[in-house]
């Protein structure tokens, strides 16, 4: 048995909006059995530009039940049912938000008319509502009404089924199938080609233009999430509707998946991605030396033209990182601005201190030991090759590091020695260096310090 419903809403997204209309026909794969119609006082005004597209106004709702008062019916006519709609996953999205509401979890499984139309008629250069039946002579009357369009897509429906000769339906309704979670525009055969390995990851637009960049460690898997997460938002909607294709990279290892992701980004500036377009400001840790001769630490941001001795994407991280390598090396807090007093450092009573800070302790002494805290300092200034796993098992990766300049990465087979640096470095692909790759770089180095690495 089939439930095909329409919606009526005061905007585009489930988490903001409410629902102005309800229109449900239960279908038992033959005929029309039941129906329920019902205008639905959203509590709260109905923008303008609605009322002009749907003809539904306030005073048209001011007396109507609200969604709690209709919601039994709705439950009871759904329950068991397949719930149908064209693009599903919006209707879909704000029915479960008005049940969460009211402290219901609303559970059914979707038929999305949209993607079943794709396969059972293919080749049509839209695939609205209106386009469709246009194309299929189906009429609909009340346009933009909740019953009128689902009476339409009750006739769709019924049109798939008939002319399904490759068990579309059939499919869809199996619960391993994914349908009623994919965008509407996505062919599944896209989804079912991901593999559940490190890569980075592209959404594309019907025009093949990329609209979202992203990496994982699972590809399958973090795809999957974006599709349930979908529906929270206008934006997540219009990212819902917009994706046509996927495609990907194998990385290999996280690293290389996030210097690739970021490159990515700046290359195609795709819409949907929020962080790393541009490349902003990070925290980093810098030297300078005083006018008594003592090297000093201080964290600051940095900006486009400035070298940190090592970098992070926030201050917390940074801070406490510097924290750790002071206390390690027995550096005084006051010349490394943990402590902001005038005189000596609260640790210099207690003997933590060896005096830096009173100059007790010369500039020689105490700068060795910034020196040797500055080695620890995984990118500073050094020439290195980071090798990792590769895209398959007998394949090393290769992220080439020269003069604390990043050059890029590559691949090559397990059967090159290590001591051919210069056949290593010729498998690099060059790649532009920025403090988004630097902050990537020594963040994934802190968290693994035991990442092999080969001195240059």
């Amino acid at each position: 048995m089939y439930a095909v419903v329409d919606l009526e809403t005061t905007g585009g997204f489930a988490l903001r909006n409410r629902i102005t209309e309800v229109a449900i026909y239960l279908h038992d794969g033959n005929k029309i059995v039941d129906k329920f119609h019902s205008l639905v006082n959203p509590e709260r005004a109905i923008p303008p530009f609605i009322t002009q597209l749907t003809g539904i106004s306030d005073d048209m709702v001011a007396s109507a039940p609200t969604f709690k008062d209709i919601a039994p019916i709705i439950d009871e006519l759904t329950k068991g049912q397949v719930l149908v709609a064209h693009n599903a996953g919006f209707d879909y999205s704000f029915l479960r938000r008005e049940f969460r509401s009211l402290g219901t979890n609303f559970i059914r499984k979707k038929l999305c008319t949209v993607r079943l139309s794709r396969k059972i008629v293919p080749g049509l250069h839209s695939y609205s509502l209106g386009t469709l039946c246009a194309a299929l002579g189906i009429p609909i009357n009340d346009r933009h009404r909740a019953f009128g369009d689902a009476r339409a897509t009750v006739e769709l429906l019924e049109y798939l089924m008939q002319h399904d000769h490759q068990q579309h339906i059939t499919y869809a309704l199996n619960r391993h199938s994914r349908e009623g979670t994919l965008p509407p525009n996505l062919p599944r055969e896209d989804f079912d080609q991901l593999p559940e390995e490190v890569g980075v990851y592209y959404f594309l637009d019907k025009k093949g233009k990329v609209i979202y960049v992203g990496k994982a460690k699972n590809i399958r898997n973090r795809v999957l999430n974006h599709f349930q997460q979908f529906g929270r938002s206008k934006r997540s909607m219009e990212f819902r509707n917009q994706i046509s294709n996927i495609t990907f990279e194998f990385c290999g290892n996280e690293l290389i998946a996030y210097l690739l992701e970021s490159h990515e980004i700046k290359r195609y500036w795709p819409p949907f991605n929020r962080s790393q377009r541009f490349t902003r400001n990070c925290w980093g840790i810098h030297e300078y030396l005083d006018q008594n001769g003592y090297l000093r630490l201080v964290v600051a941001r940095y900006g486009p033209s400035d070298r940190p001795l090592i970098s992070f994407k926030s201050f917390d991280q940074t801070w406490d990182y510097l924290r750790k390598q002071v206390e390690k090396h027995s550096l005084c807090k006051r010349l490394c601005n943990i402590q902001t007093l005038s005189n000596s450092c609260l640790d210099y009573p207690e003997g933590s201190c060896l005096g830096a800070c009173v100059e007790v302790e010369t500039p020689s002494s105490y700068n060795q030991r910034v020196a040797k805290c500055l080695e620890h300092f995984n990118h500073l200034n050094n020439s290195y090759l980071l090798l990792g796993k590769g895209r398959n098992d007998s394949e090393t990766s290769l992220v080439w590091v020269n003069n604390g300049r990043y050059k890029g990465f590559g691949f090559v087979e397990d059967t090159i020695q290590e001591s051919q640096v210069a056949d290593l470095t010729q498998n690099v692909k060059a790649y532009a260096d920025n403090q988004d790759i630097q902050r990537i770089i020594s963040t994934y180095m802190n968290a693994h310090p035991h990442y092999k690495q080969i001195k240059l």
